[in-house]
């Protein structure tokens, strides 16, 4: 029985669905864009239903495409499988996986998870995408992300979550500010400091939201930065306060060039590992995950 779908179409369906673009697709493959583009052409007229919405250069999966991209990850799967085990019977884990991660975990733990777990599996390849706590429930549920950490609760039902570790936030401000030396905050300045603070979606602006009831009213916000660095940099010169991941700035602590402020609030919170229960779970995807309570140690203090 001749089905009419071929290997190239699946794989570049899945690889489209996962890199939202021709472009990317075809570099990732060592294809052509056209070619890219018509072997995508063609699946669709062979299903008879459309598999993405075009939306400028950018390729979303429609609800078909999402429906039968577990089936097709893991028929492609099974392919690679066979050839790779046929040429090469050794039992190593191959594959890619993209992992979508919040920023605190991508920029502070990330990094060294994946390089430990690349030098057991040499043959698997993992990228990372740094977003915050919303967008990536967004991408995982999207099926544009394998995997995804987050710091805090997973707010979405159609995912699969699971605790990983603990970790603590601090609040901070430059060795100059008038804080500085007193070494501690109350409620009253709480509501009455300015403050610089992650956007709006952040895992870490959600922890210092929730924090501050019973209280402070709310804050006064000075800036609204989406990068920690950015945070430290106007900390350290004097434009506010910040609560942020203490893993971000242990270095700083260390130095004196940011210091700690006791307080009153309740900063603990917990990271978690979230995926979609549709997803089709590759054993690269397998290893990874053992590999990351494997790897786990407390979070720092």
């Amino acid at each position: 029985m001749n089905f009419g779908v071929s290997f190239r179409q699946l794989q570049v369906y899945v690889t489209v669905a996962k890199l939202g673009g021709i472009g990317a697709t075809a570099h990732r493959l060592n294809l052509s864009q056209s070619a890219t583009s018509q072997s995508l052409s063609d699946l669709e007229r062979h299903l008879g239903v459309p598999l993405f919405e075009r939306t400028g250069r950018r390729l979303i999966p429609t609800d078909a495409g999402l429906r039968v991209l577990n089936q097709a990850e893991a028929l492609l799967d099974g392919l690679v499988s066979f050839v790779e085990n046929a040429r090469e019977p050794d039992g190593a884990i191959h594959g890619n996986l993209l992992i979508s991660a919040s920023a605190t975990i991508g920029t502070y733990l990330v990094p060294s998870l994946i390089g430990s777990f690349c030098d057991a599996h040499p043959h698997a390849d993992l990228q990372v995408r740094l977003r915050n706590t919303e967008e990536v429930l967004s991408d995982v549920l999207r099926f544009e992300a394998d995997i995804g950490l987050i710091e805090g609760p997973c707010t979405d039902e159609r995912l699969v979550a699971q605790y990983w570790r603990d970790d603590e936030l601090v609040i901070v401000c430059g060795n100059s500010h008038p804080l500085a030396a007193q070494r501690t905050i109350d409620d009253a300045q709480i509501a009455n400091e300015a403050w610089i603070v992650r956007e709006a979606g952040s895992g870490t602006r959600s922890v210092l939201e929730s924090a501050i009831a019973g209280h402070a009213q709310r804050l006064k916000v000075r800036m609204e930065l989406g990068q920690h660095e950015a945070i430290k940099e106007a900390v350290r010169g004097g434009y506010g306060l910040a609560c942020l991941p203490r893993l971000s700035v242990n270095q700083e602590l260390a130095r004196g060039s940011l210091v700690e402020l006791e307080n009153p609030l309740n900063l603990k919170r917990a990271f978690h590992v979230v995926w979609h229960p549709k997803r089709y779970h590759s054993p690269v995807w397998q290893a990874f995950k053992v590999h990351l309570q494997a790897a786990l140690t407390p979070a720092v203090k």
